[in-house]
């Protein structure tokens, strides 16, 4: 029997969020443990697991792999879901980093000024509205075109993949 996956990090969705939702998506259990203290997190930094000395880490098939985007390339890779030729990963990869830039917007809103975090999160939400909503809503129009996944509905056919 294989060893269910083993995911470190903070109790918290941050980094490992996207890597809980992948591993559901692909019907895999895993374990969590969870880092609560700094002691926790000296642990993995001095046996040498943390390659850049930072979490999320996930040991999984005898490896640790550590940075989010090459935890996630494994486990769509080993589960069939990074599309199924090179097209299809390169429309993924669009849409992954996408979110990627999404995702650092928001988070350096936390570190604005307090008198600059009205105007800036304002840019973020125009920006939000106009460049990233829309290019998400043609991921359906766009997965549907490869016959995919209907995102509306849900509905997908046997043995096919989620995008």
């Amino acid at each position: 029997m294989t060893e269910k996956p083993k995911l470190h990090y903070l109790n918290a969705r941050g980094r490992m969020e996207s890597t809980r939702w992948l591993l559901a998506a692909a019907g895999v259990e895993f374990e969590e443990k969870f880092l609560e203290s700094a002691e926790d997190l000296d642990k993995l930094r001095n046996d040498g697991s943390l390659l850049f000395q930072q979490v999320p880490i996930v040991e999984i098939d005898g490896m640790k792999l550590v940075q989010t985007r090459a935890i996630l390339n494994y486990i769509a890779s080993k589960y069939n879901l990074y599309g199924k030729d090179i097209k299809e990963r390169a429309l993924i990869d669009m849409y992954t980093e996408g979110i990627v830039d999404l995702t650092e917007m928001v988070f350096l809103l936390i570190t604005c000024q307090p008198e600059e975090r009205d105007a800036k999160t304002a840019l973020v939400k125009e920006k939000i509205q106009n460049r990233y909503f829309p290019a998400f809503e043609k991921v359906s129009e766009t997965v549907q075109c490869f016959g995919e996944l209907s995102l509306e509905t849900g509905d997908q056919s046997p043995n096919q993949r989620i995008l």
